[in-house]
């Protein structure tokens, strides 16, 4: 495992939450506290959170995951590590986690991480300390409890329990990466293919409407299933060149990056129904 210094891990985080101006980042809100990432971060976090709803896992699987990661690569899929240490939760090739290719996917490495902690009898009573170690194993077994109040609050918007609380300041899409309606929808279905599973989608123009509701055993509200696909989106977005997501009357968007009362569609069209989000990605065609 990726030995990193206690301290500079913290102060590295901590520059996220100081008041200085940053051009881009998120945050997840719990108790009055906002928790920064840097989109890059967020967009991994979106994987790692969400693929506990998807496996029908408690939020406090997806705490823990969280908080391996930070500790272990600060929720980058990086390249490098202790000894052959890679990807996000520094697993080692040689001590049976998988090849390198396979590691430095993280789908695979993520789903790895939670076939180990499946397999901790109790881990949703452990501290997330005890639990993360059980699975990763590392030199430095107490780290991973630093991250805790930061991965809670992520977990917590990002598996629908924390509705709203997940925002990301994002600049526009840069028109240089900018490609048609049909592919960035695609790459968009893509992207949610990969992450949540085969959910039903339908596209009109930009906007993509992701039926969140074969997620909804856990939780088991559409509701709560909903805003998780949401926050994901929002979470993801810098990634995905998503410009807009919109879930029951509530909206999010890079020009008004706060959740906020959605406004009627100047087409007549109806707010997305219950377990539903419309999200809307940037395109070089004209609306």
């Amino acid at each position: 495992m990726l030995a990193v210094a206690t301290t500079g891990v913290v102060l590295a985080l901590n520059r996220l939450d100081d008041h200085s101006p940053v051009a881009e980042r998120c945050a997840a809100t719990a108790d009055g506290q906002a928790w920064h990432l840097s989109p890059a971060q967020s967009d991994n976090a979106a994987l790692i959170a969400v693929t506990t709803v998807r496996r029908g896992m408690p939020a406090r699987a997806a705490t823990i995951g969280l908080a391996t990661a930070l500790q272990e690569s600060r929720l980058l899929n990086i390249d490098y590590g202790d000894r052959d240490s890679i990807g996000l939760f520094q697993q080692r090739p040689s001590q049976g986690w998988g090849t390198i290719e396979q590691i430095m996917d993280p789908v695979y490495s993520t789903t790895a991480f939670y076939d180990g902690l499946d397999k901790v009898d109790g881990y949703t009573e452990l501290p997330v300390t005890v639990a993360a170690q059980a699975v990763q194993r590392s030199g430095f077994p107490d780290a991973y409890a630093q991250h805790e109040s930061r991965s809670r609050a992520w977990a917590s918007a990002l598996t629908g329990n924390s509705q709203g609380t997940l925002t990301c300041d994002l600049a526009p899409v840069d028109p240089a990466t900018l490609v048609s309606t049909e592919e960035s929808v695609s790459g968009l279905e893509a992207r949610v293919q990969r992450d949540l599973g085969d959910l039903p989608l339908s596209a009109d123009g930009a906007a993509v409407t992701v039926d969140a509701l074969p997620l909804a055993g856990n939780p088991p509200e559409a509701d709560r299933a909903g805003w998780a696909v949401a926050q994901w989106a929002v979470a993801s977005a810098d990634a995905t060149d998503v410009v807009q997501v919109d879930v029951g009357d509530r909206t999010w968007s890079r020009e008004s990056p706060e959740w906020a009362a959605a406004e009627a569609a100047t087409d007549g069209s109806p707010h997305p129904g219950p377990g539903q989000v419309r999200v809307t990605v940037a395109t070089t065609d004209e609306p």
